[in-house]
């Protein structure tokens, strides 16, 4: 069987007719054959042109077997190694094979077919520790490059988180007799559920909360346009002396428009309201959001705590949807409770459980952020399976 012309093998040997001879048939096989009378000449070749191959002879002056073999192990490991000798002392073999080389043939090399089937054993090992090494580099480069990309990307996502959270309002906020205030717990970096509240003139104030389906930067952008949309509709107000009633029924089709017409593929479940300062009138608007809001009012009869009607069709997801505004006169004293759906995923039980275990707590008095968070075991940094949001709005006499 021939060799391959582009590989090529040095043979180190101080005996010139079994150098000689080894070359001649290697050669007749079809190798490149470089070729050392010594062990200081076998190096000085190894570190020229770098063969596939090398073979040694274990005795020689100078520089011998074993030390040219510790060198070639050392400096080029994916470089096969094979060692002649006759001496045949088996602590010569086993010394060879553990300093590394790939085989051991003794002399007088009788069968030339012995060296030409070690050879192509040795080139074929070698072939696939140089494939190995490439593998290796390219994947250690590209790890290298994946570390930068990965680094970059976090650098971005903790930037836009930096940008997200200024984007909140203050909490809490303190408006007239009414105080807002919000908890956001992002799964990732960034949230797909964000809350808002904001003046609307001089004697009323929005508020909303949204969860955008999925996770991550693409969910995010959506609350940076609903930031935008509110805050276009809160600029609009402060520029107007006399100011009509706000439907937040038209806010979530305005939304919803706007949504389909950028085809991004996403939507969102929505609560929104706005609150009459002067008249204690809350009107609000519901789209799919879940689960639904909690309202806890106070009067002469007592407390009651009941769960806003309304659900409607989520935001974005079809083009012909209809929102519907519920008007309600409040009580003196009242607090909304509103929560994204992904406080569902850190309690334990059935659907049915969980809504009836939110109701609980808010009827046991732990309506707050502060005493909600706690409850539900999501109190300082915490990982969770979903986006979590909490919004309360309360007015106290």
């Amino acid at each position: 069987m021939s060799g391959n012309s582009t590989d090529s093998v040095l043979i180190v040997d101080d005996e010139p007719l079994v150098r000689e001879s080894m070359a001649v048939y290697l050669s007749d096989s079809g190798y490149h054959v470089l070729l050392a009378e010594d062990g200081r000449e076998g190096l000085r070749l190894f570190r020229e042109k770098l063969p596939h191959l090398v073979i040694c002879d274990l005795r020689m002056p100078a520089v011998d077997g074993l030390d040219l073999l510790k060198i070639v192990t050392s400096e080029s490991p994916e470089t096969p190694v094979i060692v002649v000798s006759g001496q045949g002392d088996m602590a010569d073999v086993v010394t060879s094979l553990r300093l590394g080389a790939c085989d051991y043939l003794f002399k007088p090399i009788v069968e030339m077919e012995v060296l030409e089937h070690a050879v192509r054993r040795a080139l074929e090992r070698g072939h696939l520790l140089r494939e190995n090494l490439q593998y290796r580099q390219k994947l250690e480069l590209a790890n290298r490059e994946l570390e930068r990309s990965l680094d970059v990307l976090e650098e971005d996502q903790e930037a836009g988180r930096r940008i997200q959270l200024r984007m909140l309002p203050e909490t809490p906020l303190q408006v007239d007799n009414f105080t807002f205030s919000h908890r956001i717990v992002p799964s990732l970096y960034l949230s797909g559920d964000f809350v808002d509240y904001f003046r609307l003139g001089e004697h009323r104030m929005g508020f909303y909360l949204a969860d955008v389906s999925g996770h991550g930067a693409s969910s995010a952008f959506i609350t940076v346009f609903l930031k935008t949309l509110t805050t276009r509709i809160q600029r609009h107000y402060e520029r107007r002396k006399a100011v009509s009633s706000l439907s937040p029924a038209r806010i979530l089709a305005s939304i919803n428009q706007e949504l389909m017409a950028m085809a991004l593929g996403k939507h969102l479940t929505m609560f929104c309201g706005v609150i009459d300062l002067q008249d204690n009138h809350l009107t609000y608007c519901v789209g799919a959001h879940f689960p639904p809001p909690i309202l806890v009012t106070q009067d002469a009869s007592g407390e009651q705590v009941r769960p806003l009607e309304g659900m409607g069709l989520p935001v974005g997801l079809f083009a012909e949807a209809k929102y519907e505004d519920i008007e309600m006169d409040m009580p003196e004293r009242w607090t909304l409770v509103a929560m994204s759906d992904g406080v569902l995923e850190v309690m334990e039980g059935h659907l049915p459980e969980k809504e009836a275990r939110l109701l609980e707590l808010v009827q046991s008095g732990r309506r707050s952020v502060e005493d909600l968070s706690q409850e539900l075991s999501i109190s300082g940094n915490v990982e969770v399976p979903d986006d979590i949001a909490i919004l309360v709005v309360e007015r106290s006499e």
